[in-house]
């Protein structure tokens, strides 16, 4: 017998998709560029929806959203990436207090729905968009297709993202998400940041990698007073998370996503733990990887929430 359902309802005056499993449901926007706005197990929201869809219509980040064509900040309003130079000058592009462009081009795209499927404890959904534009290649001239699975088993939230260009251009790869992550008891202050060894990578006074980095040790630390702008390469785990008194929440980094950013700013309810294919600035450095046509590319990460063991699991 089947546990696993499927809602197709609104939400916030746009069409919304709630993949449902046991315990453990997930509420995604395909018409907000597939943006996540909620994981609740057992009626417990893990998704923190800051000023809910209408602050991510306005572009700015919350709840889980795709970062694309490229995550985080530019160093420039120019790049040079699969040997084409791209000059920005002049485009409506979101920007961070530096005024670099920051977050790629896609916001309020709406996904094409091509299968939805509740089998034994799985509830799965295939969406994909076409990035094919004129407005959309004028920023980013390489056309592609994306494709979205996302898969709720019961136990976590998978979302696997895939590239597939569809001229004869490659197509650089420097996309991310940005989840917006709560525990639903504790102050931040009280939850336990976990972090994998990793490379710590320095920043200069705009935010953009320096090229070095610092080795660090895994750690289960509270945030306490701790403010987090930082990226990391994952290189001797591929799990972060969270844990309080009661519940814990990680976040699976498969392949793909070799990087990861934490977002803590101070005075807010949330952490983010952001899966990113590439660092900071990749597009433009030449550091990010290229799928070639007739290839594609597929990075995949996964959100597990939870109770620990002074609660049910």
């Amino acid at each position: 017998m089947s546990t696993a359902s499927i809602r197709v309802h609104g939400s916030g005056g746009v069409g919304a998709v709630t993949l449902a499993s046991g315990d453990l449901e997930a509420t995604l926007v395909p018409e907000l560029n597939m943006l996540g706005t909620s994981l609740r197990l057992g009626g417990e929201e893990f998704v923190a929806l800051q000023g809910g869809t209408a602050r991510y219509r306005s572009r700015s980040t919350t709840g889980i959203p795709l970062l694309a064509p490229w995550a985080n900040r530019l160093a420039a309003w120019s790049y040079r990436a699969a040997g084409r130079r791209v000059d920005l000058s002049g485009r409506d592009l979101t920007t961070d207090p530096n005024g670099l462009p920051i977050h790629g081009t896609m916001w309020a795209e709406s996904w094409e729905i091509e299968t939805l499927s509740a089998r034994g404890r799985t509830a799965r959904m295939h969406a994909a968009f076409a990035y094919e534009r004129p407005d959309l290649l004028a920023t980013f001239p390489y056309p592609h297709r994306l494709e979205m699975a996302i898969a709720n088993d019961g136990r976590s939230l998978s979302i696997s993202t895939t590239v597939r260009p569809t001229g004869d251009r490659a197509v650089p790869v420097s996309f991310g998400f940005h989840p917006y992550l709560r525990l639903p008891s504790g102050r931040r202050s009280s939850w336990r940041l976990l972090l994998p060894r990793r490379g710590h990578l320095e920043l200069d006074d705009h935010m953009i990698p320096t090229g070095r980095s610092v080795d660090e040790r895994a750690e289960s630390l509270p945030v306490g007073r701790r403010t987090f702008d930082d990226g990391y390469e994952l290189t001797g785990g591929s799990t972060v998370g969270l844990e309080s008194t009661d519940h814990r929440l990680s976040v699976r980094f498969g392949a793909g996503y070799p990087f990861a950013q934490v977002f803590a700013p101070p005075g807010a309810g949330f952490v983010c733990l952001e899966p990113m294919t590439a660092p900071t600035n990749a597009l433009a450095n030449g550091s990010c990887p290229v799928v070639e046509p007739g290839a594609s590319f597929t990075a995949r990460f996964s959100i597990q929430p939870g109770r620990t063991t002074s609660g049910s699991s």
